[in-house]
């Protein structure tokens, strides 16, 4: 099921929440719980057993490290991380592992026929691992206490909100509020609206742009002129963003419905001067988990810059093959990767650090230009789309021009994505950030923009999101 379904919009919104401010309090967990498990097996059927398995390992294994100490707490945890590890390796990178080892023999000559079996991939299973290890990781820290019982981990752990695609919520982040949350109007209200501004985010501007970046990525070289090559570019640039964090949106508005305060994901990235401050505003989330179960484990910057530069070249690997099993998402996080590496370079040895205009150019340029690996089908194919953008492409004709992809409505929605990605919100508008109850006009927009957003799917349709895939 997809939050921009009529199925979930019509049916299954309004039933559950109905539901769920109609029973007592002490009845919430269970019905979230229920309700995701539902949610979940409605687009992945069988696979549902992943993750109802899941979750009374983790709150068995969870309590077994929280009721030991030393070696024995320690060995509790690194199963319990392994364990976690397997479903993933197993439904996301087995196959990716032996075309690897298949592509490596190839090199020197010996042809192998390893042939794994290639399993369906599990809705975000890559997110609701991450959320398991980081509990469990917790725990050993002695920085939460076990969920009460295994309802209530369960509400949490599979809660369909963000359980597809995030953000990734941390037990301690919702700790206080997994038995008793009182739910507040404003709450709901400010849900209401975030979750309709993330609506129209996905429904209005990324599916529209992801027309012209679906149909120009998939032109054959000799039609792939250097301006629809940079016109893809763009777009995906957009349809990414708005996607992604039209997703995060529509999830934290959700759960302030439901009485929880889910962590920011995005913070308008592209407003970044930095490759730094980028990883700072994109995915926030993820980026913190790296850091605190990843990077600060490895050493961090704690052991010299020749350590410090390593470790970052694993954690970007490890993004870049988080977000998926194929070459071009290795490339993709590698290639953000070295980029901190030199702004650390140019910070430690020339005081240099990039601000200003030239720093926001050269920000976007880079991200953009990784931003072709992560949607081409291949490194070959990426290399060839990067060709055409600098005019080193095949291209022997304009089948399609450039009027045939910009129609006035897309263009528009370029520049209404590209104004709400880059102008600052607390000087536009401050009592929005401060969190005032929304007013009127505000309510007003919300339903305006619910109202064009679901006629959009009745003419359109809708597409999966593209963070589904991780």
């Amino acid at each position: 099921m997809v939050f921009s379904s009529p199925t979930f919009l019509f049916a299954f919104f309004p039933v559950f929440f109905a539901l769920y401010y109609l029973i007592r309090p002490g009845g919430r967990n269970a019905l979230l719980f229920g309700a995701s498990l539902l949610f979940y097996f409605s687009g992945a059927g069988s696979v549902v057993l992943v993750l109802l398995f899941s979750v009374p390992f983790n709150q068995v294994v969870g309590r077994m490290i929280a009721a030991r100490s030393g070696t024995r707490a320690k060995a509790a945890l690194a199963f319990g991380v392994v364990a976690n590890l397997l479903p993933l390796i197993l439904y996301k990178y087995l196959d990716f592992f032996g075309r690897t080892f298949h592509d490596a023999l190839h090199l020197f000559g010996v042809e192998s026929t390893v042939n794994l079996p290639s399993w369906l991939l599990p809705a975000g299973i890559s997110f609701f691992t991450f959320q398991g290890i980081s509990y469990l990781i917790d725990l050993y820290r002695r920085q939460i206490e076990p969920a009460p019982t295994m309802i209530d981990f369960g509400m949490y752990h599979t809660s369909f909100p963000q359980l597809i695609a995030g953000p990734i919520v941390r037990y301690a982040e919702v700790a206080d509020r997994v038995v008793r949350r009182p739910i507040m109007l404003v709450d709901v209200e400010w849900g209401i609206v975030r979750f309709c501004a993330g609506l129209a985010k996905k429904i209005v501007i990324a599916d529209n742009l992801g027309k012209v970046t679906d149909h120009i990525f998939g032109l054959p070289p000799d039609q792939l002129t250097t301006r629809l090559a940079w016109l893809a570019t763009v777009t995906y640039t957009m349809q990414i963003y708005f996607d992604f964090s039209g997703y995060s949106d529509m999830a934290i508005g959700m759960g302030r419905m439901l009485g929880f305060r889910f962590p920011e994901n995005f913070d308008q990235p592209y407003r970044s001067q930095s490759m730094t401050e980028f990883w700072h505003r994109w995915h926030m989330t993820l980026s913190r988990w790296f850091r605190d179960y990843v990077y600060i484990p490895l050493g961090g910057n704690r052991a010299g810059a020749a350590r410090t530069y390593v470790n970052l070249f694993i954690v970007f690997f490890l993004c870049g093959l988080w977000h998926g099993a194929a070459y071009t998402f290795v490339v993709w996080g590698l290639l953000h990767g070295l980029v901190l590496v030199v702004e650390r370079l140019l910070r430690s040895r020339l005081g240099f650090v990039p601000s200003g205009i030239p720093g926001w150019a050269a920000t976007q340029f880079l991200v953009m230009l990784a931003w072709v690996f992560f949607r081409a089908d291949t490194v070959h194919k990426a290399f060839l789309h990067l060709a055409a953008m600098f005019g080193r492409g095949t291209a022997t004709s304009e089948v399609f021009t450039l009027a045939f992809y910009m129609t006035p409505d897309r263009i528009f929605f370029l520049c209404v994505g590209m104004l709400v990605a880059l102008l600052p919100p607390e000087r536009f508008f401050p009592r929005l950030v401060a969190g005032a109850a929304p007013g009127l006009a505000v309510k007003a927009a919300a339903l305006t923009i619910f109202v064009y957003s679901v006629a959009q799917i009745g003419a359109n349709g809708f597409n999966p999101f593209i963070y589904f895939r991780f």
